[in-house]
This record gives structure tokens, C-alpha cells and sequence, in this order.
């Protein structure tokens, strides 16, 4: 969109519901979990033929104050806009994101004369050198990937104070904005969308990178269906000792996506921590639902540690047995029982694209049977050969026959038996 009233329409809408939910939930001011109860709310009053705005019913139920979303409803002029017209090479075209960590806007880079993306660290963070350096990481990663999938660097630099990140411009709309805007996605579209972002976590993990943030945020979609990878702010180098060293022991991720090796903090975190959070983002798009939830992080952290995950074919019936299997074992709370690299997931995807059976899912399904069976347990929490239940129902219908066999036999015997008292 190049002219002013398509900028004017992908402006987001301050007042608007989506806007209030994504801001509201990034700034910290309530969790998913009150603005989800707040919602369930608004549906009821909807249904019963009452108007009623999302902000209104958190101001209502005590979760933010009405001058809180009276500042984010009016938000004042970026006192920092007219330092980043000053940017050289580049001049703003408007404000298209703003979040908790970063503010992004559009913007023109006239030698080219192409349109770009250049996402801004607040001033207050820019004082804080570990922000700082992350953000400098962050375009240091993205720099060394070039991938259709993943969104491209261009440029890093500070001005003014203010440091900013060059990136490409792409028209469209996050997963999460979908999810939003209550669109659902079928199988065979999250399926495409899901094998795109695993080629590009393909790329990054070839070339030593560790994503460590795949959620429905960091996946934009372009309008003619390409799925980008986007954010690599908390990507590091798989080979990074000294950086594993300093986060040792410290939970990066978002919850409703972070993998268990992650929640612990682990040192040796490696690329199957990606395989996991691809495997949640999976589960919430053919679901509708996030694999683990709860009142609090620390709570939905708590699950992915400790609580089996629920099938995500119980949750939505219509899902194949194939991609069930597939997301199960992504989502192995054992790192050693999910696929080992992305390539075996992206395998199984296809294979299931093309109608066939995922055999690398299945094979890992004989492989926990059998370590199971040796070891005369099931390990609780652990990924297990699934429809267990199935097998298990299956013995449990033999067992009709092996009483009549055994009837029979013992039957055979006593006749034996009385033959040989009676000589």
C-alpha cells in the first residue's frame, strides 16, 4: 500500500479492541488470562444485544484504571519522531507498532527508494546497556540469515540517542493478529505456514543460530500467504558459552511458547528448544487454544515442566491423527524424544501435506513404547506413544477369546483326566 489512505487504514486503531487487548497485555497492565475473562464478558453482553467496548469491561472489573487507558487511547506525539527524521538515508512515514520493548515505524530509504521498516529502543531502555546489546545481537543475527522466510536485516545505528534497526517492510498480519481477529486456521493452512517458519528456522539453525521466541507474534504473514520469521531478539548462537553462561539459570521465552529447557534456565539449550515452540504455536492454531494456561507465567511455566500436554486432536476433533503425532512429539517435554533437528520435522510436515503418514513421529512412538516396556514404567509428563488408550482397548478386546481359549483347554484336561482315573 503506497497511497495515503491505505497508510491511513493499516494504521492501528488506539480505540480499537485488538489494539487494547495486545497493548494492555505487552505493557503489562493484565494478563492474558484477565483480559480472556474479559472477553468471555463482552460475548455474553454482545449475545444479549448490549454494546460493550473491551476497555470499558477492564476498566469495570478493576484490572486497568481509566486513566491508564486514557493515555493509551491518546497517545501523545513520539517526542523521539522528529530525532529519527534526522536518521540519514531515511525518512519516516508513519508509526505501525508499538509494544513494551520497541516502537516501529514505516519509513522510506531514499537511496533505493524502497519502502522499510525500522524498529526504535525507547529512550528509557537505551540507557540500559543489556538492552542495548540485545538489540545490537539482534541485528547482528538477523544479518547473517538471508531467507525468503525470515524478515531481512538492513541496517543498525543510533541517533540522537535514540537506537534504531533498519529492517524489511512487510505488508500483512502477524498469527496472533488472526487469532484476534477470531479467524481460525484449518489444517492444511497452519500446516503450510508452520513448514514455511520451520524453513526458516532451517536456515538460522545451519548457520548456528538459536531462534528462542517462535510464537504467533513473530510470524507475519504476507498477503500473498509467504510466512516471514521475524524478531530474532532473543536469538543466540548455539556456540555462545559465554552468553549461555550469563542467562544461566534465567527464563527467556514467552510462556505460552517457552520449552522446559528454557524454563529451567539451562546452559546447553540448542535448536530442538525452537522445535518445541514451533510445536506450541502449531498446537494453538489448529486448536484455538494455547497448549498450557494459567493465572500467572510463572503458573503456564509451571505446566509445560510438569503437566501432560491434552492431545490436541481431544481438543479439536477434526485434526488428523498424522498432525496430532506430529505436535506431540515436537512438543516432547524430554528433549531427547522430540525430533532431533528441524529437517525431521519439516520431513513429516511434508509427508503430510502429501497425504502420507509422518513415520519419524510414529517411529519415536515405537522407540518410547519399547524404552517403556524395558523399563516396566511410563514416565509421567514425558511423551508416550499416542493412543495408548487404543492399544490398550485393543488387549482389552482380545480378552474375551483368551478366556473362551483358556476355558477350552482347561475343559480338555479334566476330560483327560477322568479318562485316566476311570483305566
Amino acid at each position: 500500500m503506497t497511497d495515503d489512505a491505505s497508510q491511513e487504514r493499516s494504521r492501528p486503531d488506539p480505540r480499537s479492541d485488538s489494539f487494547v487487548e495486545r497493548t494492555v497485555v505487552d505493557l503489562k497492565l493484565a494478563t492474558q488470562a484477565e483480559v480472556n475473562a474479559c472477553q468471555a464478558k463482552q460475548k455474553k453482553l454482545r449475545a444479549a444485544g448490549k454494546s460493550a467496548r473491551l476497555s470499558d469491561i477492564l476498566v469495570k472489573n478493576g484490572f486497568v484504571t481509566a486513566s491508564q487507558l486514557d493515555r493509551l487511547m491518546n497517545p501523545s506525539e513520539d517526542s523521539g519522531t522528529r530525532t529519527l527524521q534526522q536518521i540519514p538515508g531515511f525518512q519516516i512515514m508513519q508509526k505501525i507498532g508499538a509494544g513494551a520493548m520497541a516502537t516501529v515505524y514505516k519509513a522510506k530509504q531514499l537511496s533505493l527508494d524502497r519502502i522499510v521498516a525500522i524498529k526504535v529502543l525507547p529512550k528509557r531502555l537505551s540507557e540500559n546497556p543489556e538492552f542495548v546489546e540485545r538489540f545490537y545481537r539482534e541485528g547482528r543475527a538477523a544479518a547473517k540469515l538471508n531467507h525468503n522466510n525470515i524478515v531481512q536485516a538492513i541496517d543498525v545505528g543510533e541517533n540522537g540517542g535514540y537506537h534504531y534497526f533498519v529492517m524489511e517492510f512487510v505488508d500483512g498480519s502477524t498469527v496472533y493478529d488472526e487469532f484476534i481477529k477470531n479467524r481460525s486456521f484449518d489444517e492444511a493452512r497452519a500446516l503450510d505456514i508452520i513448514r514455511q517458519v520451520g524453513l526458516a528456522l532451517e536456515h538460522a539453525h545451519a548457520r548456528g543460530f538459536i531462534h528462542r521466541d517462535v510464537k504467533p507474534k513473530n510470524i507475519i504473514i504476507t498477503k500473498d500467504g509467504t510466512a516471514k520469521l521475524a524478531d530474532m531478539g532473543l536469538a543466540r548462537a548455539a556456540g555462545d558459552e559465554a552468553a549461555a553462561a550469563a542467562e544461566a539459570g534465567r527464563a527467556y521465552g514467552t510462556p505460552y511458547y517457552i520449552s522446559p529447557e528454557q524454563v529451567r534456565g539451562q546452559v546447553n539449550v540448542d535448536f530442538r528448544t525452537d522445535v518445541y515452540s514451533l510445536g506450541a504455536t502449531l498446537y494453538h492454531m489448529v486448536t484455538g487454544k494455547v497448549p498450557f494456561d494459567g493465572p500467572t507465567p510463572a503458573a503456564v511455566m509451571h505446566k509445560h515442566l510438569k503437566e501432560p500436554l491434552i492431545p490436541p486432536d481431544h481438543v479439536n476433533a477434526k485434526l488428523s491423527t498424522g498432525l496430532a503425532e506430529i505436535i506431540e512429539r515436537m512438543m516432547a517435554k524430554d528433549r531427547d524424544k522430540r525430533y532431533a533437528a528441524t529437517t525431521d520435522v519439516l520431513i513429516d510436515l511434508e509427508k503430510l501435506q502429501r497425504g502420507e503418514a509422518p513415520l519419524q513421529a510414529r517411529s519415536g512412538y515405537a522407540d518410547s513404547l519399547l524404552e517403556n516396556l524395558a523399563d516396566g514404567r511410563e514416565e509421567e509428563g514425558e511423551w508416550q506413544p499416542r493412543h495408548s488408550s487404543i492399544a490398550q482397548e485393543s488387549s482389552a478386546s482380545h480378552w474375551p477369546i483368551v478366556v473362551i481359549a483358556l476355558s477350552a483347554v482347561i475343559v480338555v484336561l479334566l476330560i483327560v483326566i477322568g479318562m485316566l482315573a476311570l483305566r
